[in-house]
C-alpha cells in the first residue's frame, strides 16, 4: 500500500462515526461522579482545585469503560490513585525544566512500556501522562499540589463507590463474551449445513476464555449462568465439524447428509436460545422443533459409526448447555455428576460404550451435567433430557468426575509482578512495545520543548496531544491523530461560541463541563471524532471554570494540537515498528504451534488416554494464540505503507487459508480421540514424531524464505500403509493433514523470487 493510500485509509478511519449500542445509564453514573467531585471541590477549595480534581474523576470514569474483565471499582481506584501520584511528582519538578524533562521522559517511557501488560493498562498510563501535563500548571504550592493529588484520588474513590452502589449490568461484559461464543457456534453450525468445511474464527472462544479468568472476589459472586458454558462451547465446536465433514462423517449427498443438516439446524437454534438467555439473564425457551430433531428415533437408523457417535455427543453437550443457560448447573459442592450422561432419546449409540462427552477435558471447566431431578431442567427440555428409570451399576456407585477449578486472574495487588514480567519480555530489540516507548518518550520531550518555545503559552498541549494519540501500531496512531485534530477543531469552535454568547460564570462552566463529559461517556464508543470533540469542550469549560479566559486556550489549543499530531505521525514514519516484515515469522509460529497440536492429538491414538488430555488442550491454546497473532498482524499489515519483499499479499492469504485447513483437520481428529482402554494404533506414534519434526523444520524454512518440504510425514504414512493397520479416522485425517501441508508449500511457492526451491526434493 502506498503512503497516499495508507493516509487516506487511516484518515477515513479516524473520521468515521460508527453506530454502536449506547449505554446511557453508565454514562449518567460517570457524569454524576464527576459532578459530585466538582461540587465538593468548589465548596471546600475553590475553582482552581475543582478544575484539577475533576480530571481524576473524569479519568476514573473513562477507566471503567475500558474493555477489561476486572471489577470496575478496582479500575476506578487504580486510575484515580495513579493520576494523583503522577500529578504530585510532576508538580515537584514542573517549575524547573532541567528536572521536569527527565521526569517527563521517564514517566512517558514507562507509560509506553505499560502496553506490554495490556491495552487497558497502556491507555490508563498514557492518559495519566497527558492529564499530568495539564494539571501541574494549576497548583502554586506543594501543599496545593498535594491537595490536588488527594482530590484526584478522591475522584477515583467516588466513581468506584458509585459503581458499587449503582451497578449497571455488573456481569454484562462477561455475559456478552460467553453469549458471543455460543452465538458464534450457532452461526458455525448453520454454515456447516451448506459448507461442510466452513472456517471458524476462534476469537470469540478466546475472548470467552479471557472473560472466564476471575479474581477471588469475582469467583465468589459469579452468576450460575456463567458456570461451565465456555467449556461446553469449546467441546461443541469439534463435534460440529466432525459431524459435517465428509472426510470423517457422512457423504456429501444422501439421507445421511439430510439428517446431519437437520441436526445442525437444530443445534444452531438451541445455541442461539442459550446465548440469548445468558446475555440477558432470561429464562431458556427451547424451540420445540429443535427438541424434536434430537428426539427423533430415525437418527440411530440413518447414521452409524463416527457420525452417530458425533450426533450422540452433540446432543449430550447441547443438553448441558441448556442446563447451564438456565442456571441449573450443579455447583462444585454438590457435583457428583453422572459419569455417562445420556444422549437425547433416539440418539444413543446402541451397543457402544457410554459417551464421556461431559467429562471436562482438562479440569478447567465444570461438567454441568443434568440433575436427575427433571424439575431443575430449563422449560421445555425435560422431554429431551429424560433419564432412564432403571438404575445402572455405574449409577449406583458413580465415579466422581474432577471438579473444575476456575481460571484465576491476579488481584490488583498481584498484578504488578505480572506486569513487570510482561514488560521484561518486551524489553528486547525490535519489540513493537519497546519501540513505542522510545518513540513516545522522545516525542513528549520534543513536543514540550517546541510548545515552550512557541509564543502561545500553555505549551503542554503539544506533548499532551501526541501522548494521547500515539499507539504501538501505525493505523491507530495515524487515525487517532486525524481524529484528535478534527475533534479538537469542532469542540473548540462550539465551546468558543458558547463562551462568547453566554459568558458563563464558575458554576455554569462547571455544569457545561459535566454535560460535555456525559456526552463523551455516551459517545466514546462511536468513534474517536465524537469523543475528541467532547473532550475538547470539556477541557475548555473546565479551565474556564478555573479562571482562564477562552482567548488563552482556543488558538493555542488548535495550533499545538496540530503540532502534537504531526510530531506523532512523523515519529512513526522515522522510527516505525512495521508489522509487515514480521508476517513470515508470525506464519512460521502458527505452523509450529499447529504441528505441536497435531502431534499431541495423533500421539493419543497410539496411547489412548480418554478425552481428558491436558497436553492436547495446552497445544490447542498455543495454536489459537498463534492464529490470533497472525490475524492481528495481517490486519495491521494491510494498512501499512510498506511492502514485504518476501511474501506477497496473495501468498500470505493462500498460506493462511492452508493453515486454517490444517487446524480444521486436527480438530476433526481431536473430536474422535479414542477412549481410555481402546485398541492402540502403534503407527500413530511414529506419525506424531514425524509431524512434530516436519512442522518445526517447515517453520524454520519459512523464516529463512525457503519452501517447506514434508518428506518425514510422507514416509511415516507410507510405513503406516505398509503395516496394514486400519483406522478410518486417524489415517484419513493424517492424509488430509499432508494434503494441506502440500497446499501450504504451493502457496509459498508462487512467490518467487526470493523464495528458493531445493531441486533434490521432489514434490
Amino acid at each position: 500500500m502506498s503512503w497516499f493510500r495508507a493516509l487516506k485509509v487511516t484518515t477515513r478511519s479516524g473520521l468515521t462515526v460508527e453506530r454502536k449500542r449506547l449505554e446511557p445509564l453508565i454514562a449518567l453514573r460517570g457524569a454524576a461522579g464527576l459532578a459530585i467531585v466538582i461540587a465538593v471541590s468548589l465548596s471546600l477549595f475553590g475553582p482552581a482545585v475543582a478544575a484539577g480534581s475533576a480530571f481524576g474523576a473524569f479519568q476514573a470514569a473513562i477507566a471503567t469503560f475500558q474493555r477489561s474483565w476486572r471489577p470496575r471499582p478496582e479500575l476506578a481506584l487504580a486510575s484515580g490513585a495513579s493520576l494523583g501520584i503522577s500529578t504530585f511528582l510532576g508538580y515537584l519538578t514542573g517549575s524547573h525544566l532541567v528536572f521536569f524533562l527527565p521526569l517527563l521522559a521517564l514517566w512517558t517511557y514507562l507509560a509506553g512500556l505499560a502496553w506490554a501488560a495490556g491495552p487497558t493498562i497502556g491507555i490508563m498510563a498514557s492518559s495519566n501522562v497527558a492529564m499530568m501535563l495539564v494539571t501541574i500548571t494549576l497548583p502554586t504550592t506543594i501543599a496545593e499540589a498535594a491537595g490536588h493529588a488527594a482530590m484526584m484520588a478522591f475522584g477515583g474513590l467516588v466513581q468506584a463507590t458509585l459503581v458499587i452502589l449503582f451497578p449497571v449490568r455488573r456481569w454484562g461484559a462477561h455475559r456478552d463474551a460467553l453469549a458471543d461464543a455460543l452465538a458464534a457456534e450457532a452461526d458455525y453450525a448453520r454454515r456447516l449445513r451448506h459448507d461442510p468445511v466452513a472456517a471458524f474464527d476462534p476469537e470469540p472462544l478466546m475472548l470467552a476464555r479471557n472473560a472466564a479468568a476471575l479474581t477471588p472476589r469475582q469467583a465468589r459472586t459469579r452468576p450460575a449462568q456463567l458456570h461451565g458454558a465456555r467449556g461446553l462451547a469449546e467441546r461443541i465446536r469439534p463435534v460440529l465439524a466432525s459431524l459435517a465433514d465428509p472426510a470423517v462423517g457422512v457423504p456429501e449427498e444422501g439421507p445421511e447428509r439430510d439428517r446431519v443438516r437437520e441436526l445442525l439446524a437444530a443445534a444452531g437454534a438451541i445455541l442461539d436460545v442459550a446465548a440469548r438467555a445468558i446475555r440477558h439473564g432470561s429464562p431458556v425457551k427451547v424451540p420445540p422443533d429443535a427438541i424434536a430433531a434430537f428426539r427423533s428415533p430415525d437418527t440411530g437408523a440413518i447414521l452409524s459409526g463416527p457420525p452417530q457417535r458425533a450426533a450422540t455427543r452433540l446432543g449430550s453437550l447441547l443438553r448441558d448447555v441448556l442446563e447451564t443457560a438456565g442456571g441449573t448447573a450443579p455447583t462444585p459442592r454438590d457435583s457428583a455428576p453422572d459419569p455417562a450422561p445420556q444422549a437425547p432419546a433416539g440418539l444413543k449409540d446402541r451397543g457402544s460404550a457410554p459417551d464421556p462427552a461431559a467429562q471436562s477435558p482438562q479440569g478447567l471447566e465444570k461438567n454441568g451435567s443434568a440433575d436427575p431431578d427433571l424439575g431443575n431442567l430449563p422449560p421445555g427440555a425435560a422431554g429431551w433430557a429424560r433419564r432412564p428409570t432403571v438404575p445402572r451399576a455405574e449409577d449406583v456407585a458413580p465415579t466422581p468426575a474432577p471438579v473444575a477449578q476456575p481460571l484465576r486472574r491476579p488481584s490488583i495487588f498481584q498484578l504488578l509482578p505480572v506486569a513487570v514480567r510482561a514488560i521484561r519480555r518486551e524489553a528486547r530489540p525490535g519489540s513493537p512495545v519497546l519501540r513505542h516507548a522510545n518513540r513516545v518518550a522522545a516525542v513528549a520531550v520534543a513536543g514540550y520543548l517546541i510548545g515552550d518555545l512557541l509564543p502561545f503559552g500553555h505549551g503542554y498541549w503539544a506533548p499532551m496531544s501526541a501522548v494521547m494519540v500515539m499507539r504501538p501500531d501505525f493505523s491507530q496512531t495515524y487515525s487517532r491523530a486525524v481524529a484528535r485534530f478534527g475533534g479538537t477543531l469542532v469542540g473548540v469552535t462550539l465551546a468558543t461560541a458558547i463562551l462568547q454568547l453566554a459568558h458563563p460564570g464558575t458554576y455554569l462552566s462547571a455544569v457545561l463541563a459535566v454535560v460535555c463529559a456525559a456526552l463523551m461517556y455516551l459517545l466514546m464508543r462511536t468513534g474517536q471524532l465524537a469523543a475528541q470533540a467532547c473532550i475538547a469542550m470539556y477541557v475548555v469549560f473546565l479551565l474556564g471554570m478555573g479562571g482562564q479566559e477562552w482567548s488563552q486556550t482556543v488558538p493555542e489549543r488548535v495550533v499545538l494540537t496540530l503540532v502534537g499530531g504531526v510530531l506523532a505521525m512523523l515519529s512513526y514514519a522515522l522510527y516505525p515498528a512495521w508489522e509487515t516484515p514480521r508476517l513470515r515469522t508470525r506464519l512460521a509460529d502458527w505452523l509450529a504451534a499447529l504441528g505441536e497440536y497435531a502431534a499431541a492429538v495423533v500421539a493419543h491414538y497410539a496411547s489412548p488416554a480418554g478425552k481428558s488430555c491436558p497436553d492436547v488442550r495446552e497445544a490447542l491454546l498455543k495454536a489459537r494464540d498463534a492464529h490470533i497473532a497472525w490475524e492481528q498482524a495481517a490486519a495491521r499489515a494491510k494498512t501499512e505503507p510498506v511492502r514485504h519483499r518476501g511474501l506477497s499479499n496473495a501468498a500470505a492469504d493462500e498460506a493462511a487459508h492452508a493453515l486454517h485447513h490444517i487446524g480444521r483437520v486436527v480438530m476433526l481428529m481431536e473430536a474422535h480421540l479414542p477412549e481410555r482402554g481402546a485398541t492402540p494404533v502403534p503407527a500413530a506414534d511414529a506419525l506424531a514424531d514425524a509431524l512434530r519434526a516436519a512442522t518445526r523444520d517447515g517453520a524454520q524454512a519459512i523464516r529463512e524464505r525457503r519452501i517447506p518440504r514434508w518428506k518425514p510425514v510422507r514416509d511415516a504414512l507410507d510405513a503406516w500403509d505398509g503395516e496394514g493397520v486400519p483406522d478410518r479416522v486417524v489415517r484419513r485425517g493424517a492424509a488430509l493433514f499432508l494434503e494441506t501441508l502440500e497446499e501450504l508449500s504451493d502457496a509459498l511457492d508462487t512467490d518467487v523470487p526470493p523464495m528458493t526451491r531445493e531441486s533434490t526434493d521432489q514434490r
